[in-house]
């Protein structure tokens, strides 16, 4: 689950292939490898078994998002080749056993993008220490859910989680960032929607947190949805809440997280049983501002020589650019193509050779980058929404949030609902805290699994008490 990243690969990978003697030494057992996506590590366990009929079966352990058991449909071996196909998760392998029979040097490939990836044999599988899980029996209920948005024939499954008592309580919906994300936002081995849900529904606010389509329990749907489609799902939560005796109908809010913040704006506008939102490093920057700031931060941490970041730089605005203006995905690649000819022309035949390989990793995104949602993204003005919300909106970010920027994006929220008129919002900024709410170092997102914190308490408790305060205050209304 990787939040509103950078679409653009900056590493550049040097291999070198040896040839092997055949290696008769067994593969069964555990192997640990290391896949690093936009700064972001994710280690995957792949767990090797030999079946009845000597053949080999696998599965894989993504420790960093919690996943365990991951189907492998198919593993072989052929003298020093490895592979295996997952084709469940999209994913294919194919890797060269060393001489020493302890390690496993190939590449991962999950659509069209193809990464490397070294297993190496280990013993003991990898634990994380987040101390914030909530740990059962739990002092509230909880009960698996699902319901169906028949606008656009997707089911949806989540979880609920109801304080104890007879009286109906306030709720929130919560929603997930950018990718597909199970319901509890799972992110480099943490889970903020579960530590967050857990601590809400301890302090009398009942949560309703959901996968999102194509993971866990909920159905697939469209491939060309885009936030629109999502905010659809989230209407569809809140008439859910609506039908349960246990909640208020007139205390339900949203809680949005990265898109998710930009999703609950959109929900509100359209629905009139929204009573209040929390906007978890929302966005206060058009698509095409943010991805243009994401890639900027990217360069400069990863890019030494000056001429290939403002190169670089240079290729994001134009096909940022081309991708707004040319709604037809085959014009826009020409475009691109052409464009990326004549920024090379003008370049030194050294200078080249530099960018070429930057080039190329940012051809390999193109097709994701003129996906509907994406295109959607890149256009969508979250301020011309802002405007028109009237209810109560706490926006908190961190100051140290290297994707959606707080100082950038917070103070674009709070002149949009002050242009708007809004007369209840509070804008919040916590020093320390990356995009997750942790409190961190760099802000970077290489740091989020390093991080035993899952959220702040501070952030934990902020959150509780405007919303308990507001519900309150909405009681005293009726």
């Amino acid at each position: 689950m990787f939040k509103l990243m950078s679409l653009v690969l900056l590493i550049l990978w040097f291999c070198s292939i040896s040839a092997f003697a055949q290696n008769n030494t067994n593969i069964e057992g555990n192997w640990l490898g290391t896949l690093e996506v936009n700064g972001i590590k994710i280690r995957l366990v792949l767990k090797i078994s030999k079946i009845a009929d000597g053949s080999l079966a696998a599965k894989l352990d993504s420790i960093d998002q919690n996943a365990n058991d991951l189907p492998v449909e198919t593993i072989s071996r052929q003298e020093n080749s490895v592979q295996f196909d997952a084709k469940k998760l999209g994913l294919s392998y194919q890797g060269t056993l060393s001489e020493k029979g302890d390690e496993i040097s190939g590449t991962l490939k999950q659509g069209a993008g193809s990464f490397p990836l070294v297993f190496k044999r280990i013993v003991e599988l990898p634990k994380l220490n987040r101390p914030q899980d909530p740990q059962k029996p739990f002092p509230y209920d909880e009960e698996e859910v699902s319901y169906e948005n028949k606008k656009d024939g997707v089911k949806l499954a989540g979880t609920l989680t109801l304080p104890c008592g007879k009286k109906a309580h306030p709720a929130v919906s919560l929603i997930t960032g950018s990718g597909s994300q199970d319901r509890n936002e799972s992110v480099a081995g943490h889970r903020p929607f579960l530590v967050l849900a857990d601590y809400l529904t301890r302090h009398g606010i009942a949560v309703l947190r959901v996968d999102d389509r194509g993971v866990g329990g909920s159905s697939l749907g469209s491939p060309n949805a885009t936030s629109e489609n999502f905010a659809g799902d989230v209407l569809t939560g809140i008439e859910y809440l609506k039908s349960r005796q246990e909640i208020n109908p007139k205390q339900i809010g949203l809680i949005g997280h990265s898109e998710g913040g930009m999703i609950a704006p959109m929900v509100a506008v359209r629905s009139k049983d929204v009573a209040f939102i929390v906007l978890l490093a929302g966005l206060g920057q058009t698509g095409e501002e943010l991805i243009y700031a994401q890639n900027e931060l990217s360069v400069k941490t990863n890019v030494a020589d000056p001429m290939l970041a403002a190169q670089t730089m240079t290729a994001v605005k134009n096909m940022l650019a081309i991708l707004k203006s040319d709604a037809d995905n085959r014009l826009a690649e020409q475009r691109i193509n052409e464009a990326f000819v004549k920024q090379s022309s003008e370049m030194s035949e050294d200078q080249r050779k530099e960018f070429s390989a930057v080039q190329a990793s940012m051809k390999s995104q193109l097709p994701a980058m003129m996906s509907p949602w994406y295109r959607y993204f890149l256009a969508y003005n979250p301020r011309q929404i802002l405007v028109k919300i009237t209810i109560p909106v706490l926006a908190l970010n961190g100051e140290n949030d290297s994707q959606v920027s707080a100082k950038e994006n917070l103070p674009l929220i709070a002149n949009a609902l002050k242009t708007g008129g809004n007369k209840d919002y509070t804008i919040k900024s916590f020093p320390n805290l990356n995009h997750l709410f942790q409190t961190s170092q760099t802000g970077l997102t290489d740091e989020y699994g390093k991080i035993e914190e899952t959220i702040a308490p501070a952030v934990l408790e902020t959150i509780s008490g405007w919303i308990l305060k507001h519900a309150i205050r909405q009681s005293s209304k009726n």
